[in-house]
């Protein structure tokens, strides 16, 4: 009989469409005293990495300066049989160069602003990449479910 964690987790074209399908993802950095710092934030997905980007001075930005690991969250489901999420152990990328910024704001802010004009998004990022840092997330450790795989109820 397979164990329950194994009929539940997704493949891995599954675990991309999911995140796909989110709008937004849960985020946490350590603050300085270690606690948690926990936000939800609008993203992209850039050569199949996870990016968003925030103001320079932000919590987050400070958080991840002193320590870069960080840990995201998409989930799903109101009944436990309809739950799925992909949670995310990993390191974050800080990119500060405002070229580079744009780019990423650029691909950021097509995702999550697509009324946007082309030429709008485009002087919108730039503008945003004077102020914002974009962070990049590079996965370490993945764990996925979808309650829906199981064939009875728990």
């Amino acid at each position: 009989m397979p164990k329950r964690r194994d009929q539940i987790r997704m493949t891995d074209s599954e675990m991309r469409d999911f995140i796909a399908s989110r709008k937004s993802m849960q985020v946490a950095t350590l603050g300085r005293d270690g606690a948690p710092h926990l936000t939800t934030l609008w993203f992209a997905l850039v050569d199949d990495r996870l990016v968003f980007e925030t103001f320079s001075k932000s919590q987050k930005v400070r958080n991840l300066e002193r320590d870069a690991r960080i840990a995201v969250l998409f989930e799903d489901g109101i009944e436990y049989s309809e739950l799925r999420g992909v949670a995310i152990n990993g390191r974050a990328e800080l990119v500060t160069d405002p070229e580079r910024v744009h780019v990423l704001a650029r691909a950021f802010m097509r995702r999550n602003q697509p009324a946007l004009s082309v030429a709008l998004v485009d002087l919108l990022s730039k503008m945003l990449a004077r102020k914002r840092t974009a962070v990049v997330v590079h996965p370490e450790k993945i764990v996925s479910w979808d309650h829906r795989k199981l064939d009875v109820p728990y």
